[in-house]
């Protein structure tokens, strides 16, 4: 379990063709030292786990359904992602409950920068939209995120100096791709009003 706030950025080693799958290694400095194998870790807002640790690299393995729900088959070697580790007990939950499992691929539609800040309009896929509200919270790139205004088919996220300076989000242009979570919540009332209308 995660919580959206991500505590730094690390650098993309490589990525080995591992059939059907990748091999991720990921040069992360501060995550390494105290990291082991069996971990979970959320790059980019998808929760891996680590298989190798080596000095400051991470390795993960990133299967055929990861690769296609994601953006990692669009990651290049020198590439930046978002880490954040994995919840412990007892640690400040401050952004809101993610879970690392990746619903969908959104897309940059629309940045508009003023100053310091800046609106993304994200496109989302319109099933995706029904658990969307606005002032609720979404995962991108497994960046904590309120939701200002939702359509059918996207919505929009203002974002501050600090987090476009702190995460990838900062480099997005339009037409980027980004790993979308919506709350766990949503999924569950969605889940629980399709039930209700199948016994009605």
């Amino acid at each position: 379990m995660f919580t959206g706030l991500v505590q730094h950025m690390a650098r993309v080693r490589e990525i080995v063709p591992q059939d059907p799958g990748v091999r991720l290694v990921i040069e992360d400095p501060l995550a390494a030292p105290s990291a082991s194998v069996g971990d979970s870790i959320a790059i980019n807002g998808c929760c891996l786990t680590v298989v190798a640790v080596n000095e400051n690299c991470l390795a993960f393995e990133a299967g055929p359904e990861t690769m296609q729900r994601t953006s990692f088959g669009q990651l290049s070697a020198g590439d930046s992602v978002n880490i954040e580790t994995s919840l412990r007990v007892g640690d400040e939950l401050g952004g809101h409950l993610v879970t690392g499992h990746v619903d969908a691929l959104g897309t940059v539609a629309q940045r508009e920068d003023e100053a310091e800040w800046s609106t993304f309009w994200i496109s989302v896929p319109r099933e995706l939209s029904r658990q969307l509200a606005s002032k609720g919270s979404i995962a991108v790139d497994g960046v904590s995120l309120t939701l200002v205004d939702v359509e059918d088919d996207r919505f929009s996220v203002a974002l501050i100096p600090h987090t476009l300076h702190v995460t990838t989000l900062g480099s997005k242009t339009v037409g980027d791709h980004v790993n979308l979570e919506t709350d766990v919540l949503a999924k569950y009332v969605e889940r629980q009003l399709q039930w209700e209308k199948r016994l009605s």
